[in-house]
């Protein structure tokens, strides 16, 4: 009977990866959100500082990253999915279970949402149009006024 304990704990150690790639995909991160339920989401908060599709093209922030060009980015999936836990949004955020950063007072309106809307909200950023990123050309310097 001893000889069988290091198979099984050979086995059960085998497990492991298998386990912790079940729970990821049962995890936020792996679930699929709705779409409709995240455009709504995004339109009404995200919208203030963000551009957020064709809802606000000329609004949002000067220099805020638009929904269209975070999507863009080879990691955009983990940015939409961990957003929350990114600057500026701790400060004016709130998720049930998730703790504050601080205890200071916001410095903007403060909302909350919970982690199966952020699904939504990655869900709905999964349907948006990759926008290019248009950069002005540059003069060369002898050319400028």
């Amino acid at each position: 009977m001893k000889k069988s304990a290091p198979r099984a704990n050979a086995l059960l150690i085998s497990l492991v990866p298998a386990v912790i790639g079940l729970l990821f995909l049962a995890s936020p991160a792996g679930a699929a959100g709705s779409v409709e339920k995240g455009r709504a989401i995004a339109e009404k908060h995200c919208s203030r500082c963000h551009v957020v599709g064709a809802h606000n093209p000329m609004g949002g922030i000067g220099s805020t990253a638009s929904f269209q060009m975070i999507a863009k980015m080879p990691d955009y999936l983990e940015r939409f999915q961990t957003f929350y836990a990114r600057r500026p949004h701790p400060a004016f955020l709130r998720i049930p279970g998730v703790p504050r950063w601080s205890n200071l007072p916001a410095y903007a309106a403060e909302f909350s949402i919970t982690l199966d809307e952020v699904d939504d909200i990655v869900a709905f950023v999964k349907t948006l149009e990759k926008m290019p990123i248009r950069r002005k050309k540059r003069r060369p310097q002898n050319q400028r006024r």
